[in-house]
């Protein structure tokens, strides 16, 4: 099978990975530098965020937008590539995508100005806005 579109996907998953991994490596220190104890109820991230630095938070609430949206653009990749649409146009929007979000997540966890990071949202909405079109298209034709 011959599915270009499925190596930018591959490339969020990783991505995420590794936000997950700095997310861990700057909020487990900060939680001790604060004095945190997470052993009794109420240590959700949205719990403790408003007792650590913001730049620690960034982190972890951009790990979470990537298990948002993205989901979307995972199940669009998967179909395109199941009715054979997985090149060409479709994996240049792929790695747009993946590029912007990319580039969203480092715009939030460093400097988290929120009109960059909104334009980088849009424009990647727009990528897989036409990724979906794309596929409703091919699945109706």
């Amino acid at each position: 099978m011959n599915a270009p579109i499925l190596a930018p996907a591959a490339i969020l998953i990783l991505w995420s990975l590794i936000m997950l991994i700095w997310l861990a490596a700057t909020r487990l220190p900060a939680l001790s530098k604060a004095g945190l104890d997470l052993s009794g109820a109420g240590g959700r991230g949205q719990d403790i965020d408003p007792q650590l630095p913001p730049s620690v938070a960034w982190k972890s609430h951009n790990y979470a937008h990537l298990m948002e949206q993205p989901t979307l653009f995972y199940a669009v990749v998967v179909l395109l590539t199941l009715v054979g649409q997985g090149d060409g146009l479709n994996a240049q929007l792929a790695w747009a995508y993946v590029g912007i979000r990319i580039a969203h997540s480092l715009w939030q966890a460093l400097v988290n100005t929120v009109p960059i990071r909104f334009g980088l949202f849009i424009l990647s909405t727009i990528s897989l806005f036409a990724l979906s079109i794309n596929l409703v298209i091919a699945t109706l034709l």
